[in-house]
């Protein structure tokens, strides 16, 4: 049986690289750490045991229903269910969206030099990412959640998104994605109420998403070098849209019903949650300071942030 032991994260494993790391070679480094602390869902998680439903699927603050009136007439048993669905689909929008990203980051990398420490790296995350897909599959489907999917509009939006970003864009709506799940995960990974196997898929995923985040910020601030006010205006309006749709398709309406749950009452009261918006807004914090050094929070764009609670 494997062990569900959640291992710490790489910021408690200082990384001695080489003489290229030192003097500031991202994809060096990130190459490095991958070679010390890399994980094998397949053999880490502890897919054997059965289920425990006197757990949670995520931490109960992180529910999208958590301070309502309908959070508090539930049975802890309901509460715990929800969270498992709850868990489930944003494991689902992960597999989505990281379908997304592998595709986009391999044809920036496509006819580049394959010898250079920033492909073999692009490569290496790729490889980290479709072993997420795999673990994050393996997860929802041991919470016993259905394949949650975005809406049509959203897989389709999707769709052309990938096909058509590139540079600073497809990087800047890489790093959104990665960032809001990992507050999320780093709350869920150190909760002893979250089931055993989902603490340490969750560890798994911020140690490394990590060195994905690392990377899509060095090739944000890269590929802007030199970047004009139009080019500047046209990225970040299409950052905040893919942003608003990623975050919106976290939650699929459908976890409520098949917890038990009254739909269009738990709907109403989801989208009237400050706890939940709260709770968004504050671990953005660090990403949309990012986003404003980066001069990608014009105004159209904050539009969009507001309007998935994000700032």
């Amino acid at each position: 049986m494997a062990s569900s032991t959640v291992r710490p994260s790489t910021q408690d494993h200082p990384q001695h690289g080489s003489a290229a790391s030192q003097e500031g070679d991202v994809s060096q480094r990130l190459l490095e750490s991958a070679a010390v602390l890399a994980y094998d869902p397949a053999t880490e998680v502890d897919w054997d045991t059965p289920l425990d439903t006197d757990h949670h699927g995520a931490s109960p603050e992180w529910s999208t229903l958590y301070g309502t009136a309908y959070w508090r007439e539930l049975t802890e048993a309901q509460r715990k269910e929800l969270t498992r669905q709850e868990a489930a689909s944003v494991a689902s929008t992960g597999i989505w969206f990281e379908m997304i990203l592998q595709q986009m980051v391999l044809r920036d990398v496509y006819a580049k030099d394959p010898t250079s420490a920033d492909v073999q790296w692009a490569l290496t995350e790729i490889a980290e990412e479709c072993r997420h897909s795999i673990m994050f599959a393996r997860g929802a489907q041991k919470l016993g959640a259905p394949p949650y999917r975005p809406k049509r509009f959203v897989t389709e939006l999707g769709r052309v998104f990938k096909t058509v970003a590139f540079g600073e864009a497809a990087y800047a709506a890489i790093l959104v994605a990665e960032e809001v799940l990992d507050v999320m995960q780093r709350d869920w990974m150190r909760d002893e109420r979250v089931a055993p196997f989902v603490r340490t898929i969750n560890n798994i995923h911020v140690v490394e998403e990590s060195r994905h985040m690392k990377f899509a910020r060095d090739q944000t601030r890269k590929r802007l070098e030199g970047a004009g006010p139009v080019r500047r205006q046209i990225n970040a309006f299409v950052v905040a849209v893919a942003s608003y749709y990623i975050v919106t398709s976290m939650v699929n309406r459908q976890v409520y019903a098949n917890a038990g749950l009254d739909e269009k009452r738990a709907l109403a009261e989801a989208k009237a949650n400050e706890h939940h918006k709260s709770m968004m807004r504050s671990s953005c914090s660090g990403l949309m300071e990012f986003l404003a050094s980066s001069r990608l929070l014009t105004r159209p764009a904050l539009a969009f942030y507001k309007r998935a609670h994000l700032i």
